[in-house]
């Protein structure tokens, strides 16, 4: 759970003191163009964060929350108790076999990555930008 507010929370919270730091320095000024790189990284990181939420809530469904012989049965076949279950990464051990799909905690991690990268090239770009005039 705390990954998560990590990943969309505190991206969201940065572009939005961004936002409200460049147009309080701008005042009358006529809007910037709306395609510059460091729109379209923030863009790309609204994406890989939202993708990431979805993988994530998807992996989640794999797990046992109120009734644990139940996760087994629907997803393996086998009424037994899970060996073992995490939600980070997400996995689901049912008599020693991994339920969850093998490429679901990849693509976490590169939508993390993206996410981290695109919001980390977004505020770059566009402290440059504001340098160069």
């Amino acid at each position: 759970m705390g990954m998560m507010i990590l990943a969309l929370v505190l991206p969201t919270w940065a572009g939005i003191t961004y936002v409200g730091l460049v147009r309080a320095r701008q005042g009358d000024k006529p809007p910037k163009p709306l395609r510059t790189p460091a729109r379209k990284a923030a863009y790309l990181a609204v994406f890989a964060c939202l993708a990431g939420g979805a993988l994530h809530l998807y992996g989640l469904s794999y797990m046992p929350f109120l009734f644990p012989e139940d996760a087994c049965w629907f997803k393996a076949g086998m009424k037994v108790h899970p060996d073992h279950s995490s939600a980070l990464p997400v996995s689901l051990v049912c008599r020693g076999t991994e339920i969850v799909p093998w490429w679901v905690n990849p693509g976490l991690l590169v939508l993390a990555v993206a996410a981290v990268g695109a919001t980390v090239a977004s505020a770059v770009l566009a402290v440059r930008r504001r340098r160069a005039g």
